[in-house]
C-alpha cells in the first residue's frame, strides 16, 4: 500500500468567482454612474442654453422698457406744452372777450 499523502485542496474557483462577481458589480455600477453623468451634464447644457435664451429675452425687455420710457417721457413734455398752449390761448380769448365788452357800450333794450 501505497503512502497517503494529505493534499490541501483550495477552492480557487469561488474566490475568484467572488472576484469576478464584484468586478462586474463595479462595472456596472460604474457604468451607471457614467451613464447618470453623461445624463447631468446634458440637462446642464439645456439648462445652459435655456438660461442664455433667457437673458437674451431679459435684455430685450430692458431695452424695449427704455424705448418706452423715453417715448412716454416725450410725450409728457408734449402733453404739458399742449396744455400750456391751450391755457395761453384761453387767457388771449378771456383778455379779447374782456376788451370787447369794455368798448362797446351796454345797450339795454325794453320792449
Amino acid at each position: 500500500m501505497a503512502p497517503a499523502m494529505a493534499v490541501a485542496h483550495h477552492e480557487p474557483k469561488p474566490i475568484n468567482a467572488k472576484r469576478k462577481e464584484e468586478e462586474e458589480e463595479l462595472k456596472k455600477r460604474n457604468e451607471e454612474l457614467e451613464k447618470a453623468l453623461k445624463e447631468s451634464r446634458e440637462r446642464e447644457e439645456e439648462m445652459r442654453k435655456e438660461l442664455q435664451k433667457t437673458w437674451e429675452r431679459l435684455r430685450v425687455a430692458e431695452e424695449a422698457e427704455e424705448r418706452l420710457c423715453t417715448q412716454l417721457g416725450e410725450l409728457e413734455a408734449e402733453s404739458v406744452n399742449q396744455a400750456r398752449a391751450y391755457n395761453a390761448r384761453i387767457i388771449s380769448l378771456m383778455d379779447q372777450l374782456s376788451k370787447a365788452n369794455h368798448r362797446s357800450p351796454v345797450s339795454i333794450s325794453i320792449p
